[in-house]
């Protein structure tokens, strides 16, 4: 697991890992999912998944593919605030504890490590 920065929880990563084969070359396909969640309120929770292929030893062919997933649909959100399209939430204080927990995941920076690399992440 890569250094991410201090001040917010991780757990490590347990990836689905899949071999495929390509060109003469064995690649490995991995693909993991993260909780983002607030600290103080982690019922408060964003999913986001990557997905990307390694070699035999272990360096990354190509981007990491990662997306989130919408709150209600499960569909591939590419940022996290279309997690919310077509949702509206009635009540003032959830509303605000939506958009701290989407603020706190634009800021954190390296966010393809955390998805790549994290079970869940409390921000």
């Amino acid at each position: 697991m890569k250094n991410i920065e201090a001040g917010v929880g991780a757990v490590p990563t347990q990836e689905k890992k899949e071999k495929v084969e390509g060109e003469g070359k064995k690649y490995i396909r991995k693909e993991n999912e993260v909780i983002f969640c607030l600290e103080e309120a982690p019922e408060y929770q964003i999913s986001a998944v990557g997905k990307w292929y390694e070699n035999s030893h272990g360096e990354v062919i190509g981007d990491v593919d990662t997306y989130f997933l919408h709150i209600l649909t499960n569909q591939r959100c590419e940022n996290v605030r279309d997690c919310f399209g077509g949702w509206l939430e009635q009540d003032t204080k959830s509303a605000e504890q939506w958009e701290t927990l989407c603020e706190r995941i634009e800021n954190l920076g390296s966010i393809e490590e955390y998805i790549a690399n994290e079970k869940r992440v409390e921000v």
